[in-house]
């Protein structure tokens, strides 16, 4: 599979989606230990359903593959759905489908580098996610990058015999430190400075 290394950070990287990964789509999503922290558990996939599903993500959303850096491996999803640019704002999901890949830190980076593009390239102003009350690992992730808690949605979703809450945690661009794109361009437009003192003289 050929992936493309579009955001880079130390562990993983941001590609786009290639549609030759769909099988493995299909069964990241047929998960249920996956599924549980995800808001379709109780739908049933199969690939022709993930393939459209896909292809309308790619159409309406910012959506990235998240691949190992060492072994150039996909891993997981990440994405940027219903972005107003009216408005400025967008709603981020995130998941790692490689269980093994859990508790690396690698959804922390890929977290920081989809929040570069969304707050240095799309120029948008307000981020958003929603977190069921039980995803204590994801939870836990979002507040150490900066995510707020700003609403909740008491008793929302039901699942093994109970009601569990959703939480509503949201970060403006004014509290985000890019890891990659302002260094990149700092680095680039040095080098152009450079260049162009060595013309002027």
């Amino acid at each position: 599979m050929k992936y493309f290394r579009k955001l880079i950070g130390e562990k993983c990287y941001l590609s786009p989606v290639s549609m030759d990964d769909v099988e493995k789509y299909t069964e990241w999503l047929n998960d249920m230990e996956l599924g549980q922290f995800l808001t379709h558990s109780s739908w049933v996939l199969d690939m022709d359903k993930e393939r459209e599903a896909l292809r309308q993500l790619m159409n309406n959303s910012s959506i990235f593959a998240i691949v190992e850096k060492d072994t150039n491996k996909v891993i997981g999803n990440c994405g940027l759905h219903e972005a107003s640019n009216v408005h400025r704002h967008a709603e981020l999901g995130i998941f790692i489908g490689e269980k093994t890949f859990w508790n690396q830190g690698i959804g922390l980076e890929a977290t920081n580098l989809l929040l570069d593009f969304a707050f240095n390239v799309l120029n948008l102003h307000n981020v958003t996610l929603e977190v069921y009350s039980y995803n204590k690992r994801a939870i836990k992730c979002y507040e150490k990058i900066g995510f707020k808690k700003v609403g909740q949605r008491r008793e929302y979703m039901f699942m093994a015999g109970k009601y569990h809450d959703m939480l509503i945690y949201d970060m403006l661009a004014t509290e985000f430190t890019s890891p990659f794109i302002k260094k990149m361009f700092n680095y680039s437009t040095s080098e152009e400075a450079g260049r162009s003192k060595i013309t002027i003289v």
